[in-house]
């Protein structure tokens, strides 16, 4: 290869302006402006918006039936090295700064002037927005799956253990007795809007900004719609200027996903009590525990720990998108840049969190025996009390009086349940509403009598979880086809 051809594959193909060669003189400057130790993963959705724009240029007779055939197969050729190679591609050069130039000099090394026409009519501007929205519809995918993974885990698990009677909380305080699989289907919701919330947004910008080039668009007879259907990315931006500058999709996403790691975050932080030696609701597989360097018995939730944890870390890119946005003017301004460190960061976290807690839903089992022993602790079945006399026509304002006499009673006598009560304990200790009980209402006592009492749509006992079962048994299987 000559000197003049090596020089143009290898020297800045946008710096011809200046006598020098510019940022590529200083090597804290060629590593400040680079972005190749994180844009390299974008190398597929590149080759195929390039493929995409050679077709337009030849349509609209800008490259010849031989230039789109050059083009086509230098590609494909860079693409497959960059399978087979990854990080170790010969391509990658700091001082091409980017994915964008590293791939468009390696084409230009291949096939000479028809990989200079490539970037007719384009922008990196353009090209990188393109990228970035193309890089997010196949993330999404993915990360759609693992979504559907972990809520399989909790359904499986909810199969197994689903009827075990336990304790819910408010406050951190007993609340209403409940069945295990009511609070796993509430996980299981909370995960479904997760990846609901991730579809709704990911698809809420239909454009497609290839084509808007810098920031004005092009003098050339580009056809924006041709490559928009090639690529199924939507219609055309209909603004060129904020086709290359807007990071919305960018942003949405990455809000999207601090909303999963929320919920995530929130389900450790659940467990973390539950595996507590003073809950010991659970216990978790030695595989998702570690050991203390000083203590020998401990077996530390470390894995759910650091899934709260990361949560920290995917706000931070959502504020550091939200921040770097902020103050920059209406076009593209290289800040835009750092929009894929935060992007990909925060993917990668929840991808990670998400395969976790998968693993760890799908080893754990609750236990039991330990819930049970003191499951009737705490009157959790006041409130059914308090319904028992609705039914009788008391109004619910005094039954809630009535059970809270009876509850302080229990307390004055040291007794734990309001079962324990006759009777004529509870009549004699309302007399004052004139209200009388039967011996039917020791159906309504006792957590796992109450748990197989509950009517309303969407409860958390033994009817609403079966019902939630099959309901989440049936979308998987719908899913799965």
């Amino acid at each position: 290869m000559s000197n003049e051809k090596k020089q143009s594959v290898t020297v800045k193909p946008w710096e011809h302006a200046k006598a020098s060669e510019g940022s590529a003189a200083d090597p804290l400057a060629a590593r400040f402006v680079a972005s190749l130790d994180y844009d390299t993963r974008l190398y597929k959705q590149d080759i195929a918006g390039s493929i995409a724009h050679a077709e337009m240029l030849h349509a609209q007779n800008l490259l010849t039936d031989d230039d789109l055939a050059a083009i086509k197969q230098g590609l494909a050729e860079i693409e497959s090295e960059i399978d087979a190679k990854g990080d170790a591609w010969s391509g990658w050069n700091i001082e091409l700064e980017d994915v964008h130039m590293c791939v468009e000099a390696a084409l230009v090394a291949k096939i000479g002037d028809p990989g200079r026409k490539l970037h007719t009519g384009r922008s990196r501007n353009d090209q990188v927005a393109l990228d970035l929205k193309m890089w997010i519809a196949s993330a999404y995918h993915e990360i759609d799956k693992k979504h559907t993974a972990l809520i399989e885990s909790f359904v499986s698990l909810a199969e197994k253990d689903g009827e075990i009677v336990m304790p819910s909380y408010t406050h951190l305080q007993r609340a209403q007795p409940i069945v295990v699989g009511g609070e796993l289907m509430a996980w299981v919701a909370a995960i479904d809007r997760a990846q609901q919330r991730l579809a709704a947004l990911v698809h809420s910008y239909p454009e497609n900004p290839l084509g808007s080039g810098a920031i004005a668009g092009s003098s050339l007879p580009l056809d924006r719609t041709h490559t928009a259907a090639a690529l199924n990315v939507g219609s055309p931006s209909t603004s060129s200027i904020d086709g290359t500058a807007s990071r919305d999709a960018g942003i949405d996403f990455v809000y999207a996903l601090s909303m999963t790691a929320m919920t995530l975050s929130r389900w450790a932080e659940q467990w973390i009590i539950y595996a507590s030696t003073e809950f010991s609701f659970i216990k978790l597989d030695d595989l998702y525990t570690t050991g203390s360097s000083m203590m020998p018995q401990k077996q530390n939730p470390d894995m759910l720990e650091l899934v709260r944890g990361k949560v920290a870390g995917v706000y931070g890119q959502l504020v550091a998108l939200l921040t770097m946005t902020k103050g920059i003017t209406v076009g593209y301004n290289r800040d835009l840049q750092e929009d894929k460190r935060f992007i990909f960061a925060a993917y990668d976290a929840v991808c990670d969190c998400l395969d976790m807690a998968a693993n760890i839903v799908k080893t754990t089992r609750f236990k039991d025996e330990t819930i049970a022993a003191k499951l009737n602790e705490g009157f959790l079945d006041a409130t059914s009390l308090a319904e028992y006399l609705v039914n009788r026509g008391v109004p619910f304002r005094t039954s809630h009086q009535i059970v809270g006499t009876l509850v302080r009673k229990c307390q004055a006598e040291n007794l734990t349940e309001l079962s324990n009560l006759s009777i004529e304990d509870m009549t004699a200790a309302c007399s004052e509403f004139n209200v009388t009980f039967d011996q039917d209402v020791y159906d309504w006592l006792t957590p796992q009598n109450v748990v197989k009492r509950y009517q309303s749509s969407g409860n958390s006992g033994l009817p609403g979880f079966h019902e939630q079962l099959a309901h989440w048994k049936n979308v998987l299987a719908n899913d799965a086809e």
